[in-house]
């Protein structure tokens, strides 16, 4: 639709409002309703929006730490421009006009707090090669017949989960509240987000989702509305749904696996394939993997952010913990799916569900790139069989506070993402790490109180 097209529609539209909303640094999404006048006089000019957005955690307590703004700060407006290209009609909501928006000064330079305009600056870096991505990301997820109010008065604990048991892919269990998962299907794809496939998970009252394949930008779109939607269209049928990565010791992770892969600047062919090689893998490919095995320990809280994140990357639960390499290897950190010219691509598994996906995306795509610029070999041989004992490339830091430091005294973090960024977004993990580190769990309650 063109812009006038689209301020016809906000002004036609009975609601007479407009919902906008911009992402965290925790990619949970932040905004508002405002009044359709309101939006025809900011719809091509800036928007003020507390820069609080960046100042405190997911949790909205305020961070201690940082310099983009707090209590020195004040606490001001900063402008967010919205990106018209973004224009979506919530159909749960009756087709209320919905934009997504970017953090910006009055030049329009990016903030770099911003992360959907860091995937930005990478996907400019991406161009200027001669490259057009193209990514997606995959989701697993919980759901439970709960409200925040129920869940809220049972601590989170003893949830009901929407069916029992372990039931992966199954057609029974699709059955099941029919009406949620096909609700899923036809409202995401009429909001934007087109599904190539739905189905039950192992875990009890698990789905997992496939977003179709999209240049980089709109896939991040796609998959940070995706987590949000999910949510919203769960409670109109009275349930939960979590994207944590690990819910229990008992039960395998959620992950956000992204799939990727670069084409050439017509999008007509993808580089990532060569039908001489024996793998159908491109050096480019290879090159792309190399660079990911080398810089996804120094980047991985990009892709790992929360303290949760590293119950999921633990042996045998689906999840990796060594940095390998293999073909249709699920044991592995990279698994490479070569094969025809239109689907060869790589799927990164160390992502959990619980990212930010403009961050796992930069990541993901800027150390690729890394590899390419620096024209590195993939010198490691394919893991074959169980990639947990593969401990040849190394293992992934094992929490959040170690990831942390290695992303903070990295030189390579700082020029792929840039020195504020990656100041930034390491001081706001120490701030999660340390937020958990005072807390006194249940574990150390059943463990410690009649013994000790």
């Amino acid at each position: 639709m063109t812009t006038q097209e689209i301020l016809a529609y906000v002004q036609q539209h009975p609601s007479g409002k407009v919902k906008v909303a911009v992402t965290d640094i925790d990619g949970v999404l932040r905004g508002k309703y405002i009044a359709a006048e309101k939006f025809s006089s900011i719809a091509e000019g800036r928007l003020g929006f507390c820069d609080v957005t960046f100042g405190w955690d997911m949790g909205d307590a305020a961070y201690d730490n940082v310099k983009f703004t707090g209590w020195h700060t004040g606490y001001p407006d900063a402008l967010v421009k919205l990106d018209l290209n973004t224009f979506r009609k919530i159909p749960w909501e009756n087709g209320t006009p919905f934009f997504l928006g970017d953090f910006v000064n009055e030049q329009d330079v990016a903030a770099y707090t911003c992360p959907r305009q860091l995937l930005r600056k990478v996907l400019s870096d991406t161009e200027l090669q001669g490259f057009t991505p193209y990514f997606s990301q995959e989701f697993e997820w919980f759901n439970f017949i709960e409200t925040p109010e129920t869940a809220y008065q049972k601590g989170f604990q003893q949830l009901n989960p929407l069916s029992p048991g372990m039931f992966g892919y199954s057609i029974l269990r699709g059955s099941l509240k029919n009406e949620y998962m096909s609700d899923l299907f036809d409202l995401l794809c009429k909001f934007g987000i087109p599904i190539e496939g739905l189905h039950t998970e192992t875990g009890p009252g698990v789905y997992e989702a496939a977003i179709k394949y999209a240049p980089v930008m709109q896939a991040a779109d796609q998959a940070v509305l995706f987590k949000t939607a999910v949510k919203e269209i769960a409670y109109k049928h009275g349930l939960m749904a979590t994207f944590m990565a690990k819910i229990s010791e008992h039960l395998p992770g959620c992950s956000g696996h992204v799939h990727q892969s670069l084409w050439d600047k017509g999008s007509r062919y993808n580089l990532f394939y060569e039908q001489k090689d024996p793998h159908k893998m491109s050096d480019l490919m290879k090159s792309y993997i190399a660079g990911q095995l080398y810089c996804l320990p120094q980047i991985l809280p990009m892709i790992a952010p929360t303290v949760n994140s590293y119950k999921r990357l633990v042996e045998g639960a689906w999840a990796p913990t060594t940095l390998t390499w293999g073909i249709d290897n699920r044991t592995v950190a990279l698994r490479a799916l070569p094969g025809h010219s239109k689907t060869t691509r790589l799927e990164t598994r160390v992502v959990g569900a619980d990212t930010n996906p403009y961050l796992a995306l930069s990541a993901c795509l800027a150390a690729g790139l890394y590899g390419v610029k620096h024209k590195m070999k993939l010198e490691k041989e394919a893991t074959t069989g169980n990639g947990y004992k593969d401990l040849s490339n190394g293992v992934l830091p094992f929490n959040l506070h170690d990831a942390t430091q290695m992303m903070k005294q990295s030189a390579v973090a700082k020029e792929l993402f840039g020195d504020q960024f990656v100041e930034h977004f390491t001081l706001t993990r120490e701030w999660e790490w340390k937020q958990f580190a005072k807390v006194v769990t249940d574990w150390e309650l059943k463990r410690y109180f009649e013994i000790i």
